[in-house]
């Protein structure tokens, strides 16, 4: 059964989060060194074809930042073909990484990670709503504004943000940020005609929004090797920044709802998107955490809100330019910063007593990486680093308890055997001491990985010079097949070998 509310929802929420994405798709263009057309038809695109393809409804995508960032240098030094066919190239890698299902690879993102991440973009959406409080004086330079322009701007911004965050309790039968905008524009008109002029969309973009439909374009470039190897370091750096910064969003969105997006297929839905706007002249794109934050609180949940965003934007550009320019950017910036104060995890100070300094200091290093380098750089370093904590507390729990029965000596060991662990295992053993057999019990320990086979090899050869027996119980067939020294010594008892899990496939 039709549902007519949810349809109205998604509609007006979509229509609601088009008008917040007009100001960061022309930022993203000019970062990029493009018209604003450009980033106006790139969201159009990508975020028709994530909200059909992709896996994750209610999420928005659009032309993002940290896409135009990494292309910005291509375009500058080669110009806007090339960036065309990286984005063709980019969006086929992040197809090819949905179909054989590597996004699955997202969920393995620790959450201290997660929470920086969060954390360090709302600050970065925050500091970017700042440059609308610049103004261009008569010498052609961007100053802050200051007296009555300054007030009245910060007013309408806070008139925004409490329309924006009340106007639910009373009613939803309007987005919140869509009322909201409506209600500073009129003002804002009101305003300029008592001679104080507030800079809108028309002022940001400096130019005109209306243009026509994207354009089929195949990129104009040779087609050789020098042509790929230009290319190929960018596409790949856009493939994974565009896609660690969508399944990001795709898991904290998760967390909002609720309910859990395909991680695979939105891999697949955001290059479909990428690989057309490569042929329609377009720039690349992302999941957009603003944009969606934007689209959930207005009511949008369903995959209609993202196709309404897009056919909203392109109404705009073909028909509506002259209403989205008369916006005022303080609506535009009043909406972000009730995204920037949604997005922000504020439980993460209550948890600075709570959980483990490392975890900590994994929050704050994301947050401050994300913030003043990159967001790919950011999780990757986070990642790595809760890799190598995990692996250092891992690799102190391994222990073992001795015995001595009828002169033969037996180590118990307990706790996971891999490269973190080695060295806690080594000191585990006495064999000048140990009398002329030993016995070493696998059954509660894991050999995880080929640094404990190398460790369990050298320990046997250690025991072999000495003369004496070792005899290595209930060990994993893989390590009994790797151990491939001292073979006339070694006895292993194969008669209890539980069933070892060393990788478990993980399900989208």
């Amino acid at each position: 059964m039709i549902n007519i509310s949810k349809i109205k929802n998604d509609v007006l929420a979509g229509l609601a989060t088009s008008l917040a994405m007009v100001p960061e798709a022309i930022a993203f263009a000019f970062a990029a060194g493009l018209s604003p057309i450009v980033g106006l038809h790139t969201s159009v695109l990508i975020g028709l074809c994530a909200a059909i393809f992709g896996g994750r409804p209610g999420m928005i995508s659009g032309a993002a930042g940290s896409i135009a960032v990494v292309f910005a240098a291509l375009v500058g030094s080669h110009g806007v073909e090339y960036l065309f066919a990286t984005v063709v190239l980019m969006g086929l890698f992040q197809i090819f990484i949905g179909i054989f299902k590597l996004g699955k690879f997202s969920r393995m993102i620790p959450h201290p990670v997660m929470l920086g991440f969060v954390n360090g973009l709302a600050v970065v959406i925050f500091i970017a709503q700042l440059a609308q409080f610049k103004i261009i004086n008569t010498l052609g330079e961007k100053v802050w504004m200051k007296g009555p322009q300054l007030y009245i701007m910060v007013i309408l911004v806070v008139i925004t943000m409490l329309v924006t965050h009340f106007l639910p309790k009373f009613t939803k039968a309007i987005p919140a940020s869509l009322a909201a905008i409506i209600i500073t524009t009129i003002l804002s008109i009101k305003i300029s005609q008592l001679g104080i002029h507030m800079p809108n969309v028309k002022d940001f973009a400096n130019e005109s929004l209306s243009g026509g439909l994207p354009k089929f374009h195949i990129p104009n470039l040779p087609l050789n090797i020098e042509t790929l190897k230009i290319i190929l370091p960018f596409a790949i750096i856009g493939t994974l920044v565009g896609l660690i910064e969508s399944l990001l969003t795709l898991s904290l969105i998760d967390d909002i709802t609720d309910t859990r997006g395909k991680s695979n297929k939105e891999c697949i839905g955001q290059g479909i998107g990428n690989l057309l706007n490569g042929f329609m002249g377009g720039t690349g794109g992302c999941a957009m955490i603003g944009q969606s934050m934007v689209n959930l609180s207005s009511g949008g949940k369903g995959r209609l809100s993202g196709i309404s965003m897009s056919i909203s934007l392109l109404l705009f550009v073909l028909l509506g330019s002259k209403v989205i320019e008369i916006i005022p950017l303080a609506a535009l910036v009043g909406v972000m910063f009730i995204v920037v104060i949604e997005t922000f995890a504020w439980k993460s100070f209550k948890l600075c007593s709570k959980i483990p300094k490392k975890d900590l200091i994994i929050i704050v290093i994301v947050m401050f990486i994300t913030i003043f380098e990159d967001l790919a750089v950011a999780v990757v370093i986070g990642v790595i680093l809760s890799a190598l904590m995990f692996s250092w507390e891992k690799g102190k729990k391994i222990n073992a308890a001795s015995s001595i029965n009828n002169n033969e000596k037996i180590y118990t060991l307990n706790g996971p055997l891999f490269f973190g662990s080695v060295s806690s295992f080594k000191e585990i053993f006495t064999p000048k001491l140990d009398p002329e057999t030993v016995i070493i019990d696998f059954k509660d320990s894991h050999v995880m990985d080929h640094s404990a086979i190398e460790a369990i090899n050298a320990l046997t050869e250690k025991y072999h010079i000495l003369n004496k027996k070792i005899i290595l119980k209930h060990l994993s067939p893989d390590c009994k097949n790797l151990l491939t020294n001292a073979k006339d010594i070694i006895k292993v008892n194969i008669m209890d070998d539980p069933t070892y899990h060393i990788a478990d496939n993980i399900l989208d």
